[in-house]
């Protein structure tokens, strides 16, 4: 008899608008090869029915919501939740802690879940004080009625286990291992300077604008990236790309033979997110074979240990560590090696997969009266 999963918190399948729409675009057919019933939940609008990366094997419902930055999540999230106590499958993967609020729902129809919690919301600079108090609410709810949770950093489970006394998982997510590609035209390889991101404050988005200006003197500086609903940094960035010509913002890049081109051929990648644990950006840059300067933070030295120079979040800061390294191709070439090779040993998309399918098994054959203690203990 098959087993059934619903995926609830992504913007749907196969999407490609940030970490969690990457895990699912990867555990989804992988669940479906293994033999389980895979329903994944999404938004309107967001997928492409004929997108040549769908596996038709995975059911795919878009269930309504309403589509502002303040109220998207939750909105989808009560609508996904709530066709799902009517479907009840085995066990729900639910992605986002805005989604707690609806965990009792479930928890009462009798469906396990399986809780990725994401980076610390409340502590993004991005949003204001009334949208952390909501993330914060829906993580305690998370850690009450939530079977078990998935951290994707290990910083981020101790801070889970310090702050609400659950325990998890530690599932990180994967990269792609592409092959020689070729490069994007009119840049050279190891020529220029890389950054991707979205445009929020946390990322350092401010401060690498900073910095572009004066780098784009000496190299060609790309940034790929937006706000995905426009604003002020997305004004900085389409100002400096009119007055300097050796800076080219390419805005969100949703090919992936591109974006890998991009990061294989980078002389220097600044991957500038302080928060939110392992970052499916930075392991894609690593498996990429991408020179890293990273912001130092917990989470960015938990992921690259020596593989990588790391910066304050400063624009001189990051001036002069991006400048070090694109005036040094045999560190370069050390920092590639060591990045691929890191990103190989514990980074694959085949373990983050696997992983996710045995904690998966574990809820669907744990018997409902074990379930709290489950979360607490095991």
């Amino acid at each position: 008899m098959k087993r059934s999963v619903a995926i609830i918190g992504t913007r749907g399948y196969p999407s490609y608008y940030g970490g969690f729409e990457t895990a699912v675009r990867r555990l989804a057919p992988y669940l479906v090869e293994q033999g389980w019933d895979v329903t994944v939940y999404g938004r309107t609008n967001a997928t492409k029915d004929d997108d040549p990366a769908k596996d038709s094997r995975v059911r795919t419902v878009v269930t309504p919501g309403i589509e502002t930055k303040s109220v998207s999540t939750l909105s989808y999230g009560l609508t996904a939740s709530l066709h799902t106590i009517v479907k009840k499958p085995d066990v729900a993967l639910v992605m986002n802690t805005a989604n707690g609020y609806f965990l009792p729902l479930l928890r009462l129809r009798g469906i396990p879940t399986l809780v990725n919690v994401d980076g610390i919301e409340w502590d993004r600079a991005k949003w204001g004080r009334v949208a952390k108090r909501v993330f914060h609410a829906g993580a305690r709810l998370t850690s009450r009625h939530g079977t078990r949770m998935v951290y994707d950093a290990k910083a981020i489970g101790q801070r889970w286990l310090e702050e609400f006394k659950v325990d998890g998982e530690f599932i990180p997510y994967g990269g792609d291992f592409p092959g020689h590609l070729p490069i994007e035209p009119g840049l050279t390889h190891r020529g220029y300077v890389l950054a991707v991101a979205r445009f929020v404050p946390e990322n350092t988005i401010p401060e690498f604008l900073a910095s572009a200006e004066e780098l784009a003197k000496c190299w060609p500086v790309v940034l790929v990236g937006s706000t995905g609903y426009g604003g002020e940094l997305d004004s900085r960035a389409e100002a400096l790309a009119k007055r300097q010509p050796n800076f080219t913002w390419l805005g969100h890049v949703s090919n992936d033979a591109r974006l890998h081109s991009l990061w294989q051929h980078a002389g220097a990648y600044f991957h500038g997110h302080s928060v939110g644990g392992t970052n499916p950006a930075l392991v894609q840059a690593m498996a990429c074979g991408a020179p890293v300067v990273a912001r130092d933070t917990v989470y960015n030295r938990e992921v690259l240990e020596d593989c990588a120079l790391f910066v304050s979040p400063k624009a001189e800061a990051i001036v002069d560590g991006i400048s070090r390294l694109m005036q040094d191709p045999e560190r370069q070439e050390e920092i590639s090696a060591a990045a691929l090779t890191r990103a190989k040993e514990h980074y694959s998309w085949e373990g983050v997969c696997a992983a996710y399918e045995k904690a998966l098994i574990e809820l669907v054959e744990l018997p409902l009266k074990s379930q709290a203690l489950y979360r607490v203990t095991h």
